[in-house]
Formats: structure tokens, sequence, C-alpha cells
């Protein structure tokens, strides 16, 4: 596959988690590399303590951000030519388009052809509406394993809210962002919907 005059080959040796890890360090993102690796560790545990199939949260966990491989400014240009639906807040903020891109790359570059592990990859940044366990899962490892440096300052709480239910966990790194809303470069459509989703439920 070629993307925007990056090639992008996949060695397939039949274990897609072996094959993510040396694609991306291939491509010299040894950082990303070791970010999906705690981030799939961390899915595998969150899915063994809510009964979903660890299996399709470790994929998950190690696909959800290869995309990491093309630039942030080739990101737009790269999401059209796979025919990806694109947001008018996507194009504003491309980063948020990884989701997306990862989603495609891990279906027609690794061959994943499980439709809940392609639906968590591609929400895993903003979460959304009427989000599956697995979803939860992912969106939440991530936000535990964060790619930033530091301590996340919403950990406490998310572990936390944890010992109540995903929704619940997930709600805390939502609504942290929910409070600066007005500071983010935009505020994605998919994370509004999930804000409201978790906000009725927890009300509930």
């Amino acid at each position: 596959m070629n993307i925007e005059g990056i090639e992008l080959e996949v060695r397939c040796t039949g274990d897609v988690c072996s094959d993510a890890l040396e694609f991306l360090r291939r491509h010299n993102h040894e950082k990303t590399a070791e970010h999906s690796i705690r981030v799939k560790k961390a899915a595998e545990e969150l899915a063994k303590r809510f009964h979903v199939p660890a299996q399709k949260a470790g994929i998950a966990g190690i696909m959800h951000d290869i995309s990491g491989v093309i630039p942030n400014e080739k990101r737009i240009a790269a999401a059209e030519a796979l025919g990806i639906d694109i947001l008018p807040e996507e194009r504003i903020f491309p980063m948020i388009i990884h989701q997306k891109l990862s989603k495609v790359m891990a279906r027609d570059l690794f061959q994943v052809a499980d439709q809940d592990i392609l639906d968590a990859i591609e929400c895993h940044t903003t979460l959304k509406k009427n989000p599956s366990q697995l979803d939860l899962v992912l969106f939440s490892a991530d936000k535990i394993e964060w790619d930033q440096t530091g301590t996340p300052p919403y950990i406490k709480e998310l572990y936390e809210a944890l010992e109540i239910s995903l929704e619940h966990g997930a709600f805390v790194y939502i609504q942290y962002l929910w409070k600066q809303k007005d500071k983010l470069k935009v505020v994605h459509p998919w994370l509004k919907d999930a804000y409201y989703h978790l906000k009725a439920i927890i009300e509930a």
C-alpha cells in the first residue's frame, strides 16, 4: 500500500501483534511501538476484569495507533485517498483522524477482519455514542497509558471510577476534556455524543 508517497509494506507472519510492532519499528516509530505495547497490556487486563475477550482487546491495543507512521500533515490527504469520511473537525485538527486511518490500515494491511476490533480502533481517541464494551476497554486503556510525558492528571479518578464500571471510567477522561472544551482546538462530534450518552447512564 502506498499512501501519499509513503510505501507501507507488512511482513505477515501470522502473528498480527508481532507484525504490527515490527512494522512500527521498521518505520522508525519505536515510541509508538512502546506505547502500543503498554496499551495492549492495559487493554487485556481491563478485558479480563470486565469479561471482554482479551485477545480482541490485545489486538485492538497493539493496532490502535498503527497509522502513526503517516505524518500529521499528510493524514487528511491519506484519508481522502482511502475513501474515509472526513468530518469538518478532523480537517481542522488532523491528528484526530488517525483513529479512522488506523482502522483501515488494520483491516487492509494486517487483515484484521473482526468488526468489533475495527470499531474499537476507529473510536479509541474520541469514543462515540453507544460504545461497545470493547470500545470502552480500548478507550480507557489508551487513556491509562497515554502517550505523553508525566502522570495523567485524571488517572486517580479514572482508576476509582473503574471500580464501578467501564462507563464510569471512560466518563472521567471525557469529563476531563469537557471541562476544558473551550480551550480545545475542536470538539469532535463523536466525543460530544459520548459525553451525553455516558452522562445519562451515570446520572441514571
